[in-house]
This record gives structure tokens, C-alpha cells and sequence, in this order.
């Protein structure tokens, strides 16, 4: 595939917009953690108490609060201030967070974890093979890995945007760009210009992630597009609600080992 649009960018660590990200998500997450994406990758794994989970660009740990209190967790993360913060949330003693770049190989011992997430976070990584690698060293044969993906065909950053057909009364998705790779600048900060906080999402196509998960040892068992659950008021609430069932905004992969 020709990434001839995705320059190398060394850091893309949130670290930078870490206090930003923790007052926009929570301590238990944004409205679609609570009510579309936690619940649905529960459903997908059925964790148990005996199961281990290692969760990738964990934030403040979100997921580690999801799952049953005595199954056995690790969370890494890039970011020093997530990473600090997840610990001040954590809530059990089966629970540790790592300050942990993980497109690097992992500082861990354990090599047969039951379970590896990745939650909206793989997008903002640009070495999506050297994470599949690293996880594939660390997950027992059999294991299951889920990825959950904001959609990488309807919810593109600067790509995608809805529009309104008012003749024949429906809203529709606009898609610019769908095959071709790219390095996207998002700015956690708009409207201010004296000081820019950008971070990066990386865009590829469905094929990019199914073909490099089977080329890494993975066997993909589940995918799943989920969308939203909000509805609308007002005049356009008809169409709107339509097209909320027909465009789902997330993708869940779940692959075995």
C-alpha cells in the first residue's frame, strides 16, 4: 500500500493534552464509552474473574474500571499525566498501569494475557504493525484481541461530514477520501491561536488492518459496526435518526491468536 502521504512522526503521545482529554472524557468515560462502546466490547469478550487483560493506550484507565474487579488488568499508556491519573482512579489491588510506548516492545514479563483491548486509541498510533506485533507476544495462543476503531470508512477526521438532501429529505454521509493513507492534524485547541495543541490521527483502509492482523499471527474471529444511540428533535429529527441506523460511527474487530 502506498504510504506515500504518512510522513514519520516520532511522538504521538497525548501527553501534551492529557488534562484536556481527562475533563472531555471523565473518570468513566464519554457518553459513547458509557453507552455504546463499554457495554458492546463486554458483550464481544465476556471477561471473567480468572481472565488477564492488557489494555493499549489504556488513558486513565477507563476499561480497567469496566471490567470485574477481580479479574487481573494492565493498562500502558504514553502519556505520563494519563498514566498518573489512572492510578489515582484505580480502584482495585489487581490493576497496574505502565508508563509504556507500545508500538515499542513491552517492559513486561507475562507473555499469555487472556484478553488485549486497544479503545479508540490505535488510530492515533502510526506503527500499527509493530503494535500487532507486541501484542501477539504477549497474548496466550488462543487469546482474543479486540480493536475498536472510530469507522474507518464514515468517521474519517476532515474526510467525512454529514449533509442534508432536503428534496428528497434524507441526510446522507460525505466521504472525500476512503484508500488512501493519511497523517491527519487534529487541534485540541481550536479557536486558540496563541498556543496550538495538536494531535495525530492516521488513517487507513478496512483491508490495511485485516490484511497486516493476518499477516502478524492473527486469525479475525468478529467484526462489528456499531452506531450511534442518540436521537434527534426538530425538524430534521426524522431524517436524522434515519441515518444514525444506516452510518454506524464505530468498528469492533475482535481477532484471535
Amino acid at each position: 500500500m502506498n504510504k506515500s502521504n504518512i510522513r514519520e512522526n516520532k511522538n504521538t503521545s497525548w501527553e501534551n493534552s492529557a488534562n484536556k482529554y481527562h475533563k472531555i472524557v471523565g473518570e468513566d468515560g464519554h457518553y459513547y464509552h458509557k453507552e455504546v462502546i463499554l457495554p458492546k466490547a463486554l458483550e464481544l469478550l465476556d471477561i471473567k474473574d480468572n481472565s488477564s487483560i492488557l489494555d493499549l493506550g489504556c488513558g486513565q484507565g477507563i476499561f480497567a474500571r469496566a471490567i470485574p474487579k477481580n479479574a487481573f488488568y494492565v493498562g500502558l499508556d504514553a502519556s505520563k499525566s494519563l498514566i498518573k491519573k489512572a492510578k489515582e482512579l484505580s480502584l482495585t489491588h489487581s490493576t497496574d498501569f505502565i508508563l509504556q510506548d507500545v508500538t515499542k516492545p513491552f517492559s513486561l514479563q507475562k507473555k499469555d494475557f487472556s484478553h488485549c483491548v486497544i479503545i479508540l486509541a490505535l488510530q492515533n498510533m502510526q506503527d500499527t504493525v509493530s503494535v500487532f506485533k507486541n501484542v501477539h507476544s504477549h497474548l496466550a495462543s488462543g487469546g482474543e484481541f479486540l480493536i475498536v476503531l472510530n469507522h474507518p470508512v464514515f468517521r474519517i477526521p476532515k474526510q467525512t461530514a454529514w449533509g442534508i438532501d432536503e428534496t428528497n429529505k434524507i441526510q446522507y454521509r460525505k466521504i472525500n477520501k476512503y484508500m488512501t493513507p493519511l497523517k491527519i492534524p487534529i487541534d485540541m485547541s481550536p479557536g486558540n491561536s496563541a498556543k496550538k495543541d495538536i494531535t495525530w490521527s492516521f488513517h487507513y483502509p478496512i483491508s490495511y488492518y485485516i490484511n497486516k492482523l493476518s499477516s502478524n499471527g492473527f486469525r479475525i474471529k468478529n467484526i462489528e459496526e456499531w452506531v450511534s444511540n442518540k436521537t434527534s428533535a426538530g425538524k430534521h429529527a426524522r431524517m436524522e435518526n434515519k441515518a444514525r441506523e444506516e452510518f454506524p460511527m464505530f468498528m469492533a474487530i475482535v481477532a484471535s491468536k
